[in-house]
């Protein structure tokens, strides 16, 4: 699995109640700002929680330099919330009644005179304003302007060892401003690594798969390799195709013709162009037309050694082939962002809905709970709730770890995935039989036992976790109103009475031992660049797939926007267009046997033979109905044809 979900954070450590837009109460969210003093309005979540008084090191230099963004609430944050419910809902009068890009800025986006407002409240402070958008002002400053501005003291903490910047109490902005500010980021800078580089690194060095394969599930058996689970294994397939995950997850003839589906992650592929229609033709996709694939890039890049940025072109190649191999008439707009830290990242989502690029996006990126701020939530919150209302969906991977808990020693889930504005999308593993007919799917986690030196039996088998799809109950989302009735209260109450946000939604193969062929340009051993094929997985692969069978239900409803696919998905929760999935759907542990190259290339160095565990995601278990592994379940035949009602 190759797979860049740990996107690095422009801040960390969470508040233990995640404050949202204080028009998200139609969701059950709390409000992002609330009075401090007649003076001025507290911006609820800009004090990290790891700002402790034991922490606290002292006052930071007055001269050091500060880089913020002021996020502005629009006009009307209450409204904007309510109508994205409203449109969202198949129960309301207003459900599909979309509004333009423009429309919706000009509904709820900030007013000139609020810009006008916020900008000479920041230059009056000292600060230095540097850019401006229909979402934020961008300020820069010594330390000393900042807190003029934002009402409070800047302090030095220590944290894991480093010495991060971060207020000491709450920021605030001014009464006057009339509640025109939504948050400000970056007055803490935890972590913050600046790269000097803004050039895009060559293709990562070659990875290749060793066989034997099957072809689909069950065609090799593994007959001279140890039983498991009382029977000879199957090999792990070789890689499915889209003509596999089309039959599958019911595609039938449609083919996502007239639908937009955009694609974000970090950088860009230099060579994504010429992959994608080299893979489409040696599996017989559809030929990339004139113009069906375009990209909207950044004028330079940043963190590139950071962020690993070659590592990327890897996950766009993922999104960009698995979205064409399921919806092959799909559009497809690679947005990419100047770097992995969230407000790169937020302005490409922003992009998508400020221009209305795309009626979904698929997002195969994402980070653990703990690690995103209230303020940052709150901003990804107000473009999730601009596209809802314009008919834009979002598609979020739920995360490669499982609970967490091996990765952090946490049980946690993950962010933007975790925000009840987004569908949060899980994995399975998935067997696809002979002439492509659906056999099963189990919740995708594995636990992996290598063979013995004698070649007898399997080492402590099962073995050890080592992936799996993520999900859980969110310690700081509360639980949407269109989760209640399917969602069972023991997942929604795990962390506390009130009820919280769990996920994932809906689910689709994401297992790389049942995973995806891809192709893409990478670096030889000669240092030559040459394409290449292998086998990859994680939730980075489900997201595009269940992006790309939305596609295909927006085609089934005559090119009709889903838009925010939340509250339609749990209302057909329980029906026969969703696969059930569960941990043991033959009655018996499964399992498929692997041979890997010890070196990821060539047998220069050995081979590695394991066993494969399925079904076997920490402590997540997917079950009968609603479970935090697969969500509702995946699409099943009849699920494209369900829209249309």
């Amino acid at each position: 699995m190759r797979s860049n979900r740990a996107a690095l954070r422009a801040g960390v450590s969470m508040a233990a109640t995640l404050p949202m837009l204080a028009g998200a109460l139609a969701l059950g969210i709390p409000a992002a700002q609330a009075a401090d003093t007649p003076a001025r309005d507290t911006l609820a979540g800009t004090k990290p929680t790891w700002a402790t008084t034991k922490a606290d090191k002292g006052a930071t230099a007055d001269s050091a330099q500060v880089s913020a963004r002021v996020y502005l609430a629009g006009r009307d944050a209450r409204g904007l919330a309510a109508y994205a419910r409203a449109v969202s809902d198949p129960h309301s009068a207003a459900y599909g009644k979309y509004l333009g890009a423009k429309q919706a800025q000009a509904r709820f986006g900030a007013t000139k005179a609020q810009v006008a407002a916020v900008k000479k409240w920041l230059a009056s402070a000292g600060l230095k304003v540097t850019g401006v958008t229909q979402h934020y002002v961008s300020v820069t400053g010594d330390v000393a302007a900042a807190e003029k501005a934002f009402g409070t003291q800047l302090h030095n903490y220590a944290k894991g060892g480093h010495t991060y910047r971060a207020p000491a109490k709450a920021a605030s902005a001014p009464a006057a401003l009339d509640g025109a500010v939504l948050t400000v980021t970056g007055l803490d800078n935890a972590p913050h690594k600046a790269s000097s580089k803004d050039q895009l690194p060559p293709p990562d060095a070659v990875f290749k798969n060793s066989g034997p394969f099957s072809s689909y599930y069950g065609s090799n058996i593994a007959t001279t390799l140890p039983d498991a689970y009382g029977t000879k294994i199957p090999y792990a397939v070789q890689g499915y195709t889209g003509k596999q995950l089309r039959a599958a997850y019911g595609a039938g003839s449609y083919t996502g013709k007239g639908v937009r589906i955009a694609i974000t992650d970090a950088y860009a592929s230099p060579t994504i162009a010429f992959d994608a229609a080299t893979y489409a033709k040696k599996h017989g996709d559809a030929a990339w037309r004139t113009g069906q694939l375009t990209q909207v890039l950044p004028k330079n890049y940043t963190k590139t050694e950071e962020c690993g940025a070659a590592g990327w072109y890897g996950e766009e190649t993922l999104d960009v082939e698995a979205v064409h191999a399921v919806a092959p008439a799909a559009n497809v707009t690679y947005v990419g962002a100047a770097s992995c830290y969230d407000d790169d990242l937020l302005d490409s989502l922003s992009k998508v809905v400020d221009n209305h690029l795309a009626d979904l996006v698929s997002n195969s990126w994402g980070d653990i709970e703990a690690n995103q701020t209230p303020d940052l939530a709150a901003a990804y919150d107000q473009v999730f709730q601009f596209g809802a209302v314009e008919g834009i969906g979002f598609y979020f991977s739920s995360g490669d770890n499982g609970d967490e808990v091996a990765n952090t020693g946490t049980k946690q889930v993950d962010t933007p995935a975790n925000s009840a504005w987004v569908t949060a999308v899980g994995g399975t593993s998935l067997a696809v039989g002979k002439n492509d007919a659906y056999l099963w799917e189990t919740g995708w986690g594995t636990e992996k036992a290598s063979l013995s030196a004698d070649g007898k039996s399997w080492t402590g088998f099962p073995g050890a976790f080592t992936s799996g799809a993520g999900g859980g109950t969110s310690k700081t989302v509360a639980e949407p109103y269109y989760q209640k009735g399917v969602v069972p209260d023991a997942l929604a109450q795990a962390n506390g009475a009130a009820g919280n946000r769990v996920v994932p939604d809906i689910a689709a193969i994401a297992d790389p031992n049942t995973g995806f062929k891809v192709g893409q340009t990478q670096t030889f051993a000669d240092g030559s660049q040459q394409y290449s094929e292998y086998r990859i997985g994680g939730t980075s692969l489900a997201a595009p797939v269940i992006a790309a069978v939305q596609a295909l239900a927006t085609e089934a409803r005559g090119g009709k926007a889903i838009g925010f696919a939340n509250p339609a998905i749990y209302a057909k929760a329980g029906s026969r267009v969703y696969h059930d999935v569960t941990d043991n759907p033959t009655g018996s542990g499964l399992a498929v046997a692997r041979v890997d190259f010890v070196n990821g290339v060539d047998a220069a160095d050995g081979l590695a033979t394991s066993v494969r565990s399925l079904g076997k995601d920490s402590s997540l278990s997917a079950v009968k109905g609603y479970d935090d592994v697969t969500g509702v379940g995946s699409p099943a035949k009849g699920y494209v044809e369900s829209w249309r009602r």
